[in-house]
């Protein structure tokens, strides 16, 4: 192997896959060959058992699909507000010393810690599950998105400013189509922080959920249940990745020259 030599996308599938694999079969072999108690760690069949019951029994497709829909309703709030703000203090200085103190401050609070106070102001409903996903995701966008947009070459806005465009020119077509990119990747990695957020929420005072499920598991020692809950949220997630840099390859074809 080469150092950032590149590999093609058969090679790719393959070693990917291949862990996979190995993985599973580490798992089988300890918990198969009695290395480890059931009570502790389900087998994979038992997990797969376990998650068909859930499924077929227990509507499970349900607290899904009320995860998944609580995900993408916080993680829209917050870039609805984070990245036009995100972009304001990238490209204006002012602005950028006004919040960025308090911004740099807020990201390093944690989401759950706001849940008991999410819980005398909300309740337990949905908008108290959708608070902690856009507390835990928003200032990190801001600044991430921040840090794109002031990176932006300096000579492209040089160049524009000596064609004649003006203050909003540069900042529509020049900072926010070089940042672009940059800017879905950020969302794409944040989304993936948003589930850990999402599923913290669903642990305490939640009826329905991912997390609702796999905190009712943990109470009957039902270890099948819970790993299956976590594969979905990792399988779910995946998808979510691969779905999000389909987008971005299509709406940023420049960024892949």
């Amino acid at each position: 192997m080469t150092p950032l030599a590149p590999i093609s996308n058969t090679a790719r599938i393959l070693l990917g896959v291949s862990f996979f694999i190995l993985f599973i079969a580490a798992w089988a072999f300890a918990t198969f060959g009695g290395y480890v108690s059931k009570t502790f760690l389900a087998d994979p069949l038992t997990m797969v058992q376990d998650g068909w019951l859930l499924l077929t029994r227990h509507n499970f497709s349900f607290d899904i699909g009320v995860t998944i829909w609580r995900v993408i309703g916080g993680f829209i709030l917050a870039s609805l507000i984070a990245v036009p703000l995100g972009i304001l203090m990238g490209a204006y200085k002012p602005i950028e010393a006004l919040l960025e103190p308090f911004v740099s401050f807020a990201r390093y609070l944690p989401a759950s810690a706001f849940i008991p106070l999410l819980i005398l102001w909300s309740g337990i409903g949905e908008l108290q599950k959708l608070l902690v996903i856009f507390i835990g995701a928003v200032f990190q966008i801001i600044l991430m998105v921040a840090g794109s947009v002031g990176s932006v070459r300096r000579d492209l806005v040089e160049a524009a400013l000596t064609l004649g465009a003006r203050d909003q020119g540069i900042l529509a077509r020049v900072l926010i189509p070089s940042a672009a990119p940059n800017i879905a990747e950020i969302l794409r990695l944040v989304l993936g922080w948003a589930w850990t957020y999402v599923i913290v929420a669903e642990l305490i005072g939640s009826s329905s959920g991912i997390g609702h499920m796999i905190i009712d598991s943990q109470a009957l020692l039902a270890t099948g249940q819970i790993i299956f809950g976590i594969i979905v949220i990792g399988i779910i997630g995946l998808i979510s990745d691969y779905l999000f840099k389909a987008a971005n390859r299509w709406l940023f074809p420049w960024s892949q020259i």
